[in-house]
């Protein structure tokens, strides 16, 4: 059994996997500031190792301040040596970035399991705390992409940046004319976001030779495909944790 340990900003995501394919994943949230969080964070891992057989496991981070920590406690409890994506493990993949370093790991591995699993040139989108748009073309190359705030960054901006706008609930809008503040800022953000992903795909896919593919992964995937009107090939939750069982 692989252990996949995805360190994201807002959630800290485990995927278990037995050749390539993922069985299970878990999630817990990622308050580093929380006194609870560390004592709950090792009694899981100490549930794993109660009841798993891992024979590896993996992390991929975008929160390094965590990544050393958390290998630490993995090597303790689970007695194996973490192996972390971009130190220990090259992600395979071409990477055509002006700067190859500054490319996110986890950006990397979901365009790697994109184009392995679902073929190139494919377009990810990674809708989490951050929304991440990322190209692979028709050879298979990471070519980039484009960054954006998330759905509750924006939501959260508009509450602390204004005087008059109320923090508002992360809920679907019922209409796309809101009739209140709080369905005004909804349908903004679904509809909205909805729209930039059409507008973000359409120009991705121009620079992009080939019958491209998009693949939308992350926290609210499942919701905001429904406010697209681009065809989506797949919603894929697990595609990080498929991209490091394709590793190992």
């Amino acid at each position: 059994m692989v252990l996949g340990i995805d360190i994201g900003n807002s959630t800290i995501a485990f995927g278990f996997s037995k050749g390539e394919k993922v069985v299970r994943t878990v999630k817990l949230e990622h308050e580093p500031q929380s006194k609870l969080f560390r004592p709950k964070l090792w009694n899981f891992l100490e549930s794993v190792a109660s009841c798993e057989k891992i024979e590896r496991v993996v992390i991929c981070s975008v929160v390094p301040s965590s990544t050393k920590v958390l290998a630490r406690k993995v090597r303790r409890i689970l007695g194996i040596g973490a192996e972390v994506v971009g130190e220990d493990i090259v992600v395979p993949i071409v990477n055509k970035y002006k700067s190859p370093r500054q490319v996110g790991q986890d950006r990397l591995l979901c365009a790697f399991a994109a184009r392995e699993i679902y073929g190139a040139p494919v377009i990810v989108i990674d809708l989490g705390t951050a929304i991440t748009f990322d190209a692979v073309s028709k050879k298979g190359e990471y070519l980039g992409g484009a960054i954006i705030p998330g759905l509750r960054l924006s939501a959260e901006a508009l509450f602390q940046k204004t005087e008059l706008l109320p923090r508002t609930r992360i809920a679907e809008p019922k209409k796309v004319i809101g009739r209140s503040t709080e369905e005004s800022i909804q349908s903004g953000l679904f509809y909205g976001y909805g729209a930039l992903c059409d507008g973000m795909i359409s120009r991705l896919t121009s620079s992009l030779p080939g019958r491209e593919k998009v693949v939308m992964t992350g926290g609210y995937a499942e919701i905001l495909r429904k406010y697209t009107i681009h065809p989506v090939t797949a919603v894929d939750q697990d595609l990080i944790f498929q991209g490091m069982a394709l590793l190992c």
